[in-house]
């Protein structure tokens, strides 16, 4: 059975998946937007066990307890800046996500969110992060099928939910609206 890609838009701090996927800043002790949403929404044991990780390269992943969350776990990934564009950044996006998809198959974490990585604070185009971010699901989904069952992008906003969609569309994966979790 192939997985099921589900884009929604929601607080991805309600999510009761096997982890949401932080979209983190290099030192994981939290900051704004969605990282000082799930620290909030985590408590403080999230920023203690984050302190411990020694911080994560742009582009990599790390793994967490979920503490609070509704998420057992929480994968923090940490997003390039826009920069215009030439400076590899689809190339960082593009590992944020096939390392947060890689990371919850080695500890067998089937169902996971995702944030719309990258498109706050640090300027991506959402278009063009969406369509990234489906490329790389889709190839990680391809590759390595059975390893992760549920893919939810949860998105801030109905421009996001939309370009996440059709994102989703483009690339030919079979896909659901959803409605948040709670």
């Amino acid at each position: 059975m192939p997985a099921q890609l589900t884009v929604t838009e929601g607080d991805i701090t309600t999510f009761g998946v096997d982890p949401i996927v932080n979209a983190a800043n290099s030192s994981l002790l939290g900051g704004g937007g969605v990282d000082g949403a799930i620290h909030r929404a985590a408590g403080p044991d999230l920023l203690a066990e984050c302190r411990m990780l020694g911080g994560c390269p742009t582009g990599e992943a790390r793994i967490t307890r979920g503490y609070r969350l509704k998420a057992r776990h929480v994968i923090h990934t940490v997003g390039p800046v826009w920069h215009g564009g030439g400076h590899g950044e689809a190339e960082l996006l593009a590992a944020c996500y096939a390392n947060s998809l890689a990371l919850a198959a080695e500890h067998g974490l089937a169902t996971l969110a995702f944030p719309a990585i990258s498109t706050g604070v640090y300027g991506y185009p959402v278009a063009d992060a969406a369509t990234v971010a489906a490329e790389t699901v889709r190839g990680f989904l391809t590759d390595r099928p059975g390893s992760v069952t549920d893919v939810t992008f949860v998105c801030f906003g109905a421009d996001a939910t939309e370009a996440f969609a059709h994102a989703v569309a483009a690339v030919g994966l079979a896909t659901t609206q959803g409605s948040p979790q709670s």
